[in-house]
């Protein structure tokens, strides 16, 4: 067997830091995750299931070593005590399940929070290079490297154009999709050597750690979930977790996710006080021009000038969406760009809509309501009536 996962490092830097905090304020939740497929493959995903349980097996034999505890201590928001228990950490396999469901590949991760919930980028990029490596690998690499020099291209080009007020800035965001460990790792490499001006860094640990790159993250969906399920109020789940948070940052990782429950609700919640402590908002789901627009009316309406605050986009973007949106909100604020797929997995092949995502905690479901539709998630259409109703969302 080849092993997909070397390193625990090997995994977006938000997946510690929501870690952390979760170890800090709620270490005995209990949840749940579970592993969907949104879009139709090309052979059916359970074909795979020995593949991915051998590479479970070897995810689980896998520890952190004394330099990678020591990056993570380096990072200023990291804490010792965490450091701590990571040194001692390993992945348990009776919390992790992979079964066939016809066709289907299904995967539940269900155990204490803090046990299982970095099993999500892991198992996505398991399932991904197993599936990847079915199909041409010489032709898909070739293909990808094409691909990679036109986009480097366009960043040549671009380079011509006016400076705005904020400079332009991207990020890797591509472990959960990507075509291989071994091609994210090329297309980074060639990315910071041939457009540094434009590439400031990756969500990935371990390329941050071995290429010399800033990591990036902050927080997902889970993070501000799992506040669903923790004796808040439901109506006020978003500010409890925003305040939870702070208090475990303190002015660190200052980008907060606005789509859990949809960008008007999470407006409603981000008052002076919110906006004021967190640098910025991250975009992940529906229009990013309305989004963004909506997110600069309320800095207005705050009275907060927007050129310190930083718009962060990070749904399905290619290089040509971000630079649309760039030259659409630069002289009004600071902007950065997550782009994932395309960069990870654009090799001529059509990339899995895979996600693995937290559908219940303390026995409760969780959900999201998206801004985009195909990308609301939750297992109980109850509660999922009952979140809209809370919200004043329409169905």
């Amino acid at each position: 067997m080849q092993a997909i996962i070397q390193s625990l490092l090997d995994t977006d830097l938000y997946k510690y830091t929501m870690w952390q905090a979760m170890l800090h304020s709620h270490p005995q939740t209990q949840a749940e995750y579970s592993f969907v497929c949104r879009n139709q493959p090309a052979f059916p995903l359970a074909e795979l299931l020995h593949e991915v349980n051998e590479q479970l097996d070897h995810l689980c034999s896998l520890r952190l070593a004394r330099g990678e505890l020591a990056y993570l201590g380096s990072l200023r928001y990291i804490k010792s005590d965490f450091v701590d228990f990571l040194r001692i950490f390993s992945f348990q396999r009776e919390f992790i399940t992979a079964k066939a469901d016809g066709d289907a590949l299904r995967i539940q991760a269900v155990g204490p929070q803090v046990h299982v919930m970095g099993f999500e980028i892991f198992v996505l990029a398991i399932v991904n290079e197993l599936y990847f490596r079915r199909f041409d690998a010489k032709a898909a690499r070739a293909q990808g490297q094409e691909r990679l020099m036109a986009k480097i291209g366009l960043l040549r080009d671009f380079s011509a154009e006016p400076a705005a007020r904020n400079p332009f800035e991207f990020f890797d965001f591509g472990v959960r999709r990507r075509f291989s460990r071994d091609w994210q790792r090329e297309a980074v490499t060639m990315l910071k050597r041939e457009v540094p001006q434009y590439f400031k860094g990756t969500s990935n640990v371990l390329l941050a750690k071995e290429l010399d790159l800033v990591p990036i993250g902050t927080m997902a969906h889970e993070y501000l979930q799992t506040y669903q399920a923790l004796g808040v109020r439901l109506r006020d789940f978003q500010k409890a977790a925003l305040e939870g948070w702070v208090q475990e940052y303190r002015g660190d990782l200052g980008v907060a996710l606005t789509d859990v429950v949809g960008m008007d609700a999470f407006l409603a919640d981000f008052d002076l006080y919110f906006a004021k402590l967190f640098d910025g908002l991250r975009h992940d789901s529906g229009d990013p021009f309305a989004w963004g627009e909506k997110a600069l009316a309320h800095y207005a309406r705050l009275r907060i000038d927007a050129n310190a605050k930083r718009l962060v986009f990070s749904d399905g973007l290619d290089l040509q969406t971000a630079i649309r949106l760039y030259r659409a909100f630069a002289n009004r604020t600071q902007t950065g760009f997550g782009i994932g797929t395309n960069l990870s997995n654009d090799v001529g092949l059509t990339p899995l809509n895979i996600v693995m995502k937290l559908t219940a905690c303390n026995g409760q479901p969780v959900a999201k309501l998206s801004d985009s539709p195909g990308k609301t998630l939750c297992n109980d259409q109850t509660f999922l009536a009952y979140l809209r109703q809370v919200f004043k969302i329409a169905g």
